[in-house]
C-alpha cells in the first residue's frame, strides 16, 4: 500500500476528497485515518437527525405568567419585591399555578386588580417521567420493574438555582406591604426555603430608584412599556433626537 498517498488523504478535507474524486455528496461519510504504520481505521460517521423518543408531550397546569395590570407603564409602578429561591430544586407547574392564584386573590382582594403587575419568572421547561406499574388493590404481587426505566411523561417542572427569581410584583410605593404579605402567602405552595426580596430598582428595570429619577431628569431614557431603553451619545443624529421628544 502506498503510505504516501494515505497520508495526503488524512490531511485533506472531506468536502476535498469528495472534489477531487467527483463523487456525489451522500449523508454517509468515510474518513481513513493512519495512527500507526501498520494499523489502518476507517471512521463512519452518518448524518441523521435526532427525532424524540415521545409519544405525546405532557400537560402544563400553569397557563398564565403576567397578571395585573400589564400595560402600566414603567412611572406607574416603582416599586419591586420578589420572591428567590434559596436552594436548587424543581418546582411542579402545579406549584407554579398555586403560587400564582394565592398571589392574585390576595393583591385583587386588598389593593384591587389594577393595583399591581405580577409576572412568574420561571418556566416549566423540564418533562419528569413515570413507570407505572401495579401495586394497588388487586393486584397479586407488587411489581418492581426495571431500574433506569424511560417512563411516559407524567408532568412538568422549572428548575430553579439558588439565588433565582421565581415571582416579581411591582406596584406603587403605597401597597408595598400588601405585595409582600402575597408574597409571603405564595411562599408556602414551594417546598424548600424561599426569600422575600425588596427589589432596590426601579420596578422591572435594571435602574436602581436615584438613579431612574437622575437619568429621566436628563432626558436620558425612553418608556418601553415595564421597561425603559437608554438613550445612546452614537447612531443618528434624527434618531436621538426623536428619542429625547420622547423622553
Amino acid at each position: 500500500m502506498n503510505w504516501d498517498v494515505l497520508t495526503d488523504v488524512t490531511r485533506s478535507s472531506p468536502l476535498a476528497l469528495y472534489k477531487s474524486a467527483n463523487r456525489s455528496f451522500t449523508f454517509t461519510l468515510t474518513i481513513v485515518v493512519r495512527y500507526r504504520k501498520w494499523v489502518v481505521v476507517q471512521l463512519v460517521v452518518t448524518a441523521t437527525a435526532r427525532t424524540s423518543p415521545t409519544q405525546s408531550p405532557a400537560t402544563t397546569a400553569i397557563r398564565i405568567f403576567d397578571l395585573g395590570r400589564k400595560r402600566a407603564s414603567v412611572d406607574d409602578f416603582p416599586f419591586c419585591c420578589h420572591l428567590v429561591s434559596d436552594e436548587y430544586e424543581q418546582l411542579s407547574s402545579e406549584a407554579l399555578e398555586a403560587a400564582r392564584i394565592c398571589a392574585n386573590k390576595y393583591v385583587t382582594k386588598v389593593a384591587g386588580k389594577d393595583a399591581f403587575h405580577l409576572r412568574v419568572r420561571v418556566h416549566p421547561f423540564h418533562v419528569i417521567r413515570i413507570n407505572k406499574m401495579l401495586s394497588c388493590a388487586g393486584a397479586d404481587r407488587l411489581q418492581t420493574g426495571m431500574r433506569g426505566a424511560w417512563g411516559k411523561p407524567y408532568g412538568t417542572v422549572a428548575r430553579v438555582n439558588i439565588g433565582q427569581i421565581i415571582l416579581s410584583i411591582r406596584c406603587k410605593d403605597s401597597n408595598a406591604p400588601v405585595i409582600q404579605e402575597a408574597l409571603r402567602r405564595a411562599r408556602y405552595k414551594f417546598p424548600g426555603r424561599q426569600k422575600i426580596i425588596v427589589s432596590k430598582k426601579w420596578g422591572f428595570t435594571n435602574v436602581d430608584r436615584e438613579e431612574y429619577l437622575k437619568l429621566k431628569e436628563d432626558k436620558r431614557v425612553v418608556q418601553d412599556g415595564a421597561y425603559v431603553q437608554f438613550i445612546r451619545p452614537r447612531g443618528p443624529l434624527e434618531a436621538n433626537l426623536r428619542a429625547q421628544l420622547k423622553a
